[in-house]
């Protein structure tokens, strides 16, 4: 469970990979390759075997896609992730490019001369990604190749795929019997004239059935795949090693269980009008469909995506209680930290598995939600950092300390970050943390009509920083699974986001500001949307947040006179809520540091 810290891929590892890529890309006929970050499943994370991009570059992000031809490379990554592909990647074989400002059909034409032939995995794209790239690549003259994977057939020590058993998830947590949402979404294919709907996003899977499995680290999917069909019943593909008798019982009759090999089988075999999510079907599956002689796609939205994402009473009081037993685990890690790092000697490393061995210590951890994020000093301003041996940095007293970490539950998923202060901060540090966290405590008291999305209340959270010439490049927040993914959609909080924000759903509010080799702040919580009481005279629904993540924000970083008195009160509210939440959960001396880090800012630093 701990991370592994080791560093598999250097920058220097493309320099022995690329050489043999490359052939192999000349024995099939192709002038380039496409090397993205994904799975068959497009999930976030996959497990070792998929882990080419990271194996060619050495760049280890979440998202990211290197482009090869014969003479020239480069990697795309968007902005969360410039910096650390700075240090990650050889720039001298990889041009490192900005994603979305930088196309890569923009630099395939000025690589490829006319006629050139790109080949890329028809497992490892979507039918929409791949679609909108032909149609960039045509008036150049470059034609897509579907092929197999080149990649896989040079990686000599590439791992085995992932076999973990499949697992019930209860029906007490989920809110919602799987046959109840199989119903559900069967009879909205019905109303709609379709036969059935084929899913690949393994949480949609697992929320559909009320299954959770351990394909993936962090987060608690198996790879399969699914037809449901109109009539409530499914077609489930998935290595028959990892589903036991209890696991068929759970099921029921009306789930049949096939080998994933036979998926082709018997998505050929399809008839009427059936529903593929363009965003999230691998092309595989779009042309076998398209082949099929009795069968129609109809390009519809997963079906599993918005009812997954608006939360069940069951599973809004488990995120609670989990948010309560996670937040008496960060006031342990905290005070611990308080009492720590001001002897020195502690390493970013050190601080990373210490929390995760009291998030252990509580004896209900699934798993981490994702590898934490502990940067200390100009670490921190990288925003999606993830400290390994190479880079491990001892902290050093007057850093500021970004710890970004997040745990899996039966109950719930965690996500929060928190700034810490090490000693006296660097200049201007107490300004910027205060800038951002008036803009938490502006989204988390916000008001809003029903139906807007997260592009019409993304500013809220800016306007302080916008107010001092700052801002952060990153959304300000992401949607967050009930025990499955810690980043979900459809919803957001940022300036891309057009899905309405509806009641049920769980976002992060995670404002931020970073001073590129000096240090970075973010401070997160996990908020739930509710519907907000009207006030007298109002005349329109309106929606609100209740917050979930409960542990202390550093007073030490904060600039009360910045703060008006709103904010204060929020604050003050706030912290009183996590003292008299939390204190009955832990020991005496965190008690004590408990009340010390909730007092109110009256009474001083």
């Amino acid at each position: 469970m701990l991370q592994d810290f080791h560093r598999r891929t250097t920058p220097e590892t493309a320099a022995v990979r690329l050489p043999p890529l490359r052939r192999v890309m000349e024995e099939a006929g192709v002038d380039g390759f496409l090397v993205p970050r994904a799975d068959a499943h497009q999930g976030e994370t996959v497990a070792p075997r998929d882990e080419r991009l990271a194996w060619l570059t050495g760049f280890t992000g979440s998202a990211g896609l290197a482009v090869v031809t014969a003479a020239q490379a480069a990697l795309f990554v968007d902005s969360r992730y410039t910096l650390q592909a700075r240090t990650e990647v050889d720039a001298t074989r990889f041009a490192l490019c900005r994603h979305p400002e930088d196309k890569p059909a923009d630099w395939l034409a000025g690589a490829l001369p006319e006629g050139g032939r790109i080949g890329f995995d028809p497992w490892l794209h979507t039918f929409g990604e791949i679609e909108a790239l032909r149609e960039a690549l045509a008036p150049h003259g470059l034609e897509l190749v579907g092929i197999h994977n080149l990649v896989d057939a040079v990686w000599e020590d590439q791992p085995e795929a992932p076999r973990a058993r499949i697992r019930p998830h209860a029906e007490t947590l989920a809110g919602r019997s799987a046959a109840e949402k199989r119903e559900t979404l069967a009879a909205d294919l019905r109303e709609n004239d379709l036969a059935a709907a084929v899913i690949a996003a393994p949480d949609s899977i697992a929320w559909l059935l009320n299954l959770r499995g351990g394909d993936v680290a962090r987060t608690p999917v198996a790879h399969a795949f699914v037809i449901l069909h109109a009539e409530g019943r499914v077609d489930l593909f998935a290595d028959p090693a990892k589903v036991d008798a209890g696991l068929r019982s759970h099921l029921g009759n009306e789930v049949a269980i096939h080998a994933p090999g036979d998926l082709g089988h018997h998505v050929a075999e399809l008839t009427g009008r059936v529903a593929l999510d363009k965003a999230r079907t691998p092309v595989w599956i779009a042309d076998r469909l398209a082949a099929a002689s009795g069968a129609a796609i109809v390009w519809r939205t997963d079906p599993c995506i918005l009812p997954k994402a608006c939360k069940t009473e069951a599973e809004i009081a488990g995120a609670r209680s989990a948010h309560r037993r996670d937040g008496a685990a960060m006031v342990a890690f905290l005070a611990w930290l308080d009492r720590t790092a001001a002897r020195g000697g502690l390493t970013e490393i050190d601080v990373v598995r210490r929390l995760e061995e009291i998030r252990t210590a509580t004896g209900a951890l699934r798993d981490i939600a994702f590898e934490t994020i502990c940067g200390a000093g100009p670490d921190g301003a990288i925003v999606h950092y993830r400290v390994n041996e190479a880079t491990n940095r001892t902290i050093a007293p007057g850093d500021l300390l970004l710890v970004d970490s997040g745990a899996q539950y039966d109950d719930g998923t965690t996500d929060i970050t928190r700034t810490l202060a090490t000693g006296p901060g660097p200049a201007d540090a107490r300004r910027r943390f205060t800038l951002v966290l008036r803009g938490l405590i502006a989204m988390s008291r916000l008001r809003w009509p029903e139906g807007l999305a997260g592009r019409d209340i993304d500013a809220v959270a800016r306007t302080a920083l916008w107010q001092a010439g700052l801002d952060y490049d990153h959304g300000t927040g992401h949607g967050v699974g009930s025990y499955l993914g810690v980043h979900e959609g459809p919803a957001g909080l940022s300036r891309r986001s057009t899905e309405p924000i509806r009641a049920g759903m769980i976002l992060s509010i995670e404002p931020g500001n970073y001073r590129e080799g000096l240090y970075g702040i973010r401070i997160e919580n996990l908020a739930v949307v509710r519907p907000a009481e009207i006030p007298e005279g109002g005349e329109r629904p309106m929606h609100g947040f209740e917050t979930l993540t409960l542990a202390p924000i550093d007073r030490r970083l904060i600039d009360a006179d910045l703060l008006d008195p709103a904010e204060r009160q929020w604050l003050d509210a706030y912290h009183a809520r996590v003292a008299a939440d939390l204190a009955p959960l832990v020991d005496a001396g965190d008690a004590a540091w408990l009340a010390a880090a909730c007092r109110p800012l009256a009474d001083g630093p």
